[in-house]
């Protein structure tokens, strides 16, 4: 059996804000065939279903963000499972807007959610980072995450959020390399085996900078030639340089 906790804040307040996307994410893949309607236990809304032959428990804690191992940590031991069993799934504010990241253990991040999680839970378990981009000053951090997701971060977070729901089977089965490429590849960014890819360890990403297709559409208009002068000295250097030669 899996858990897939998605982490946030309950009430309709918060639905949209950036700190809900782990909220936005397993609201995704509940809406595929076969799990049941949400519920509530363990402190939770719970959906119960069955990913590539295996049970899966989707949760969203209902405890509020800064104690949502609570939650998890509750149902982890219901079900007599360790943390390996357990993949969360929660914003990143130093990734870029539609990247996504996923790992077992590590640090919090000062993530509030994460480090009750590791509280209640222990550290082991899988983490399913989504970038969100940072608002490049610490004082804005608060309003920023709980602030609502611009409408043109929709481009790029309808198509992450429909690709982890696509490939949740992959996520289940802990094929993360390729869950990851399907991620990338959704959002139109580079894939894992792509070795013109980043190295580890992105740098952190002002929101606004580079989310989704504006990167795209950045990195390609970087990349084409820039035109020639015609006209001035550098002009009239260039024809003596280069110019058809006099017969």
């Amino acid at each position: 059996m899996l858990i897939i906790a998605g982490l946030g804040n309950p009430g309709a307040k918060y639905a949209g804000n950036r700190h809900n996307i782990g909220f936005m994410a397993v609201d995704a893949i509940q809406r595929l065939p076969g799990f049941a309607p949400w519920s509530k236990k363990f402190k939770a809304e719970i959906s119960e279903g069955e990913l590539a032959g295996e049970k899966v428990l989707l949760m969203k804690p209902q405890t509020f963000m800064n104690l949502s191992g609570e939650a998890v940590g509750e149902a982890m031991r219901f079900y007599k499972l360790e943390p390996a069993n357990i993949v969360a799934i929660y914003d990143e504010l130093d990734l870029a807007p539609a990247k996504a990241r996923i790992k077992t253990g590590g640090g919090h991040g000062g993530h509030n959610g994460v480090k009750s999680l590791d509280a209640h839970c222990g550290r082991e378990y899988r983490r399913l980072r989504l970038g969100i981009g940072h608002p490049g000053n610490k004082a804005l951090v608060e309003n920023y995450v709980l602030g609502d997701f611009a409408k043109v971060d929709r481009d790029w977070l309808d198509l992450l959020l429909g690709a982890i729901a696509d490939n949740a089977a992959m996520l289940v089965k802990a094929e993360d390399s390729q869950f990851m490429n399907r991620l990338a590849l959704a959002v139109g960014g580079k894939t894992e085996d792509d070795p013109a890819k980043p190295a580890k360890g992105d740098k952190p990403q002002k929101a606004g900078t580079g989310a989704g297709q504006s990167h795209i559409r950045a990195a390609r208009n970087f990349n084409q030639p820039k035109a020639l002068p015609t006209t001035g000295p550098m002009a009239d250097m260039l024809s003596k340089m280069f110019g058809k030669k006099e017969d």
